[in-house]
């Protein structure tokens, strides 16, 4: 059966640390072997790693085209594995899957963190006498676990981190088959041919999400976290709360709007609450400088430094605690409050340097993966370097860090830009979260109501679609739904960044050709939804286009019906 991730994601190391991944140019047992052990192990507390056979490494980087493994020699080398998995005291076994790449079959071994942990594997599997040891990795190599080391890997047969633990209360049935099919299609996984026909049971036991014994089977409490609808049965307070306080939580704590807590799986709840704050909170101002070609856009919050804030705020959380994650929405600030703190072996000055911080225990290990591979979130320890290097590179002021010595809570301050800094914040007409004094003090031109409204007339009217009657997802002509959709896709990519024509299509995923810029680009900039840079010569090979104050608007209201 297949993995649960795309195998040209692996190579490529863009959904994997290297450090996770061993690459064998041949079928070594013995090196092999020791290196399923370390991940076995899970020293580190990576979740699992990957050994890929038939791949040539040239400074940690895979040769490509790849040197394959005979097809004659596959089925040989399955049924020794079989055997080998015997000599892992406890009892391991790996799992397996022949993916095709560069025309050629390799071999991709996934060794899981075992639930049994520590185990030994005897340091040559294929030799006459056989001594098991214990290894682990370092780094990106495997060693043998001596002195310290070995008495801290025994240590940790007790400590299992929560989201790998077994439900005690949950089912299968539980587990939603859809949210698996939808996940394994975002990553691109070969396991999504596999799993139409395959029991539910099956499915979980091939991705890791099941823990104990055939006999006493159990839900993983990540499997629930990921692909449950309803996690908060299982993990009460979890939810994203977001409350605005128009004229902040300490001048004017009984004044404030709530919105409607955000539910469902993890990675459902970031994207909802990402997308509230893009839409509804981020502004931008851009100034045109005579000077230079290119215009100054500055925000009043980075969606960069937002989304690693946020989805930070979900993964490091404890799930054994039944509070929600908080985010409030002040004048000067944006404050994210999660419960269940950092891990103590960082110091409070650690945390607040903005340096990549290296962690050995993580609470939600698997739950990492999962986002991680879903590119929520970036390599180990970097969250905190990127919210402070997009701070800076928008000129705001530095995000502010504060816990408790117990770590019972975690709370991240992300400033407004000074630019922004307002006394009261309000609710526009099209849900804006704006600052009152925003139009006199930055010249800003607000899109109405009717505006927006005329302008998703025109669309409709263009292409025949329905927009403002229903959402793009339930539209039912095909035609109008896919166009529907790539309006959509367009206005959303210009949401965070200004591109190309052609780079704008390729980040939509929309074919680009000259018949499709005639039909979205002239309309849409016709329209006034989109606009070039005027700075630039139209035929500037560094034009770009971006989203109007009309086009925020318009996507907003889409988005609201």
């Amino acid at each position: 059966m297949a993995i649960p991730i795309n195998i040209e994601k692996l190579l490529g190391g863009n959904t994997v640390e290297n450090n996770r991944i061993e690459l064998k140019g041949g079928w070594n047992p013995d090196s092999i072997y020791r290196t399923i052990c370390a991940f076995a192990n899970d020293f580190e507390d990576n979740g699992s790693g990957y050994i890929i056979v038939g791949v040539d490494e040239d400074n940690g980087r895979p040769v490509r085209p790849v040197r394959g493994v005979p097809i004659e020699t596959i089925d040989r080398i399955e049924k020794e594995m079989v055997g080998f998995n015997n000599l892992f005291e406890p009892f391991y076994m790996p799992r397996v899957s022949v993916e095709d790449i560069d025309g050629k079959k390799v071999i991709v071994i996934w060794a899981l963190a075992g639930d049994r942990r520590p185990y030994k594997i005897p340091e040559h599997i294929t030799a006459k006498h056989k001594t098991p040891k214990y290894f682990i990795r370092y780094n990106s190599s495997t060693i043998e676990a001596k002195g310290e080391n070995e008495m801290e890997l025994i240590e940790l047969a007790n400590r299992v981190p929560f989201d790998d633990r077994g439900n005690l209360t949950a089912r299968i049935s539980d587990v939603s088959m859809l949210l698996i099919r939808e996940f394994l299609n975002q990553v691109q996984s070969k396991l999504l041919d596999d799993i139409e026909d395959a029991k539910p049971h099956d499915v979980l036991e091939q991705m890791g999400l099941l823990d104990g014994p055939i006999e006493s089977e159990r839900v993983k409490n990540v499997a629930l976290m990921m692909f449950s609808y309803h996690p908060e049965k299982f993990f009460p307070g979890t939810q994203i709360d977001i409350v605005i306080y128009p004229r902040g939580k300490d001048d004017d704590p009984d004044n404030f709007i709530e919105i409607d807590p955000i539910k469902g799986p993890v990675n459902i709840i970031i994207q909802k609450a990402l997308d509230f704050l893009r839409t509804m909170v981020i502004q931008q101002r851009v100034q045109k400088v005579p000077t230079q070609a290119e215009a100054i856009r500055t925000y009043n919050y980075p969606y960069q430094a937002l989304e690693e804030a946020v989805t930070n705020s979900m993964y490091h959380r404890s799930y054994q605690e039944r509070e929600p994650v908080e985010i409030s929405v002040m004048p000067d600030q944006i404050e994210i409050i999660s419960y269940g703190g950092a891990d103590r072996s960082l110091s409070l000055d650690a945390l607040r340097s903005g340096n990549r911080l290296h962690v050995r225990r993580y609470r939600n290990r698997r739950l990492g993966d999962f986002l991680h591979e879903l590119g929520l979130t970036e390599g180990r320890g970097t969250g905190l370097p990127t919210i402070h290097r997009e701070l800076k590179k928008n000129g705001s002021p530095d995000a502010y860090i504060e816990t408790d010595p117990d770590r019972t809570y975690f709370i991240i301050s992300i400033p407004c830009h000074k630019d922004f800094v307002t006394d009261e914040l309000v609710v526009d007409k099209s849900g804006n979260v704006v600052g009152k004094d925003w139009v006199t003090k930055l010249g800003h031109n607000w899109v109405g109501e009717d505006d927006a409204a005329k302008a998703i007339n025109a669309i409709n009217k263009q292409y025949n679609t329905e927009l403002a009657a229903s959402k793009a997802a339930s539209i039912t002509a095909s035609k109008a739904a896919s166009t529907a959709t790539s309006i959509i896709r367009l206005l959303d990519a210009l949401l965070v960044n200004d591109f190309s024509t052609r780079q704008l299509f390729l980040k939509a995923s929309i074919p680009y050709n000259d018949t499709s810029r005639k039909k979205y680009v002239n309309f849409l900039v016709e329209l006034g939804l989109i606009d070039w840079d005027h700075s630039l010569s139209k035929r500037s090979p560094n034009q770009t286009l971006h989203l109007t104050d009309l086009g925020k608007a318009v996507l907003q209201r889409i988005k609201q019906k």
